[in-house]
């Protein structure tokens, strides 16, 4: 009796941090947790603000003429990012850490959100309650205004470890601050504090006061903290831009989280990308999906990924009630073995997953080889397998999801985690 009361009082202190977003939901919304960790007070770098009207710059060089062998998943060209296989403008830009920053997705009154079209890789993945959260991350392209900026969650670990990176985020709850603190990226988060601008920055503060970051800005900050800010191996990632042999046609590719979440990916022809539609209302009993296509805040421009990989990944509750849900997930090389969406066993660290890019779809392996490298694409047959270069966005699903091929080349993936 005396420890489930503990837990129970622990988990609601935990979860007033979270979402909540139940089936069925009225209009979603997100309180800040209770408990804030900020960084420790340092000597002020300069601040300056942030422009009224960021523009990107650091443009990746188009390359006609892309090695028909492919590039990677080592020994990349000194200016070719090996997050999204593409030479960069500025071969300087590489002389550093990637950076992970925590992105919203819910209150829809947020969105679109700043800066996500310019990120090299981006993974959404459950949170709780029906709702998800972005982790985007940020290489070979700055962007001055990113965001709205969130609290950190378990899975955020594998992320920033996988490419070494340094870690933004709004805050954390207790039991995922105490992973954050006691892993090997600890002295690598970066929270808002007196001295983080003009790094970190509020907009709107007297009204939505949203937290955002800018990229460009961060080098300063990492080096006022003595931060190891220094270009890192990150090999991996398999990159050729002729399409595979095989796979089968997928115009539109359909993820569907919750009631409330769930996303379109279509194929457009004239830019060899598929296009981002998000939900624009909730659709408790599922049979009214209405989307609204999702347009970078900063730039202007559409979002789309070259490639788009659903992967099943699993998924176990920390803790779970009718209105609380604490999720970890399961991607440790060693983490034993599991039965995943496609009725097979998996090691730890591997499971299935359906490739598009290039308006095809691949059921392929994802791979965490080691911890501190990005993820790998596999055949079947081990073979590496390659993402189309340019930005890739990872949908996270549950090892218990499930796949469908819908009439008109289109396939629906639905996250479910096993009871």
């Amino acid at each position: 009796m005396k420890k489930t009361i503990v837990l129970a009082f622990a988990a609601i202190a935990i979860l007033s941090a979270c979402a909540r977003l139940a089936e069925p939901i009225a209009a979603p919304t997100q309180a800040p947790p209770p408990v804030m960790h900020t960084a420790s007070p340092l000597p002020p770098t300069a601040t300056l603000a942030p422009s009224a009207t960021p523009v990107p710059t650091d443009t990746p060089v188009p390359t006609p003429n892309y090695p028909p062998a492919g590039l990677g998943p080592g020994n990349f060209p000194a200016d070719v990012d090996p997050l999204t296989g593409l030479k960069v403008a500025d071969a300087g830009l590489l002389d550093r850490r990637p950076v992970v920053i925590k992105v919203e997705n819910l209150p829809r009154e947020h969105r679109p959100q700043f800066g996500l079209s310019l990120a090299d890789l981006v993974f959404e993945y459950y949170t709780e309650q029906g709702g998800t959260r972005f982790a985007a991350v940020f290489y070979g392209q700055d962007a001055e205004q990113v965001g709205p900026i969130r609290s950190g969650r378990f899975f955020d670990t594998y992320v920033v470890q996988m490419v070494r990176g340094v870690f933004i985020f709004g805050s954390a709850y207790t039991a995922v601050w105490n992973r954050f603190v006691n892993s090997d990226f600890a002295d690598r988060l970066v929270l808002e504090s007196e001295f983080s601008k003009p790094a970190l920055f509020r907009v709107e503060p007297q009204g939505r006061d949203l937290l955002m970051a800018n990229t460009k800005e961060l080098g300063a900050y990492l080096r006022a903290r003595a931060i190891d800010n220094t270009r890192q191996v990150l090999d991996g990632m398999f990159f050729q831009m002729q399409p595979p042999a095989g796979g089968s046609p997928a115009a539109q590719v359909y993820v569907r989280y919750s009631g409330a979440i769930y996303n379109r990916w279509d194929y457009d022809t004239s830019t060899g990308r598929y296009l981002r539609f998000e939900d624009a209302q909730n659709d408790i009993n599922r049979n009214n999906e209405v989307y609204l296509q999702l347009n970078d805040q900063l730039t202007g421009t559409p979002v789309a990924a070259q490639t788009v990989v659903m992967m099943c990944v699993p998924h176990q509750y920390v803790f779970k009630s009718d209105e609380i849900e604490v999720v970890d997930m399961v991607m440790d090389p060693a983490g034993g073995t599991f039965t995943s969406c496609d009725g097979k066993q998996y090691p730890g660290g591997t499971g299935p997953a359906w490739v598009a890019r290039d308006g095809m779809i691949y059921k392929v392996i994802y791979q965490r080889a080691k911890k501190d490298a990005p993820l790998s694409l596999m055949t079947e047959d081990g073979q590496p397998f390659p993402y189309k270069p340019g930005q890739t966005w990872f949908e996270v699903l549950g090892a218990s999801s499930k796949v469908e091929q819908m009439p008109n080349n289109a396939w629906r993936f639905t996250f479910v985690i096993a009871p």
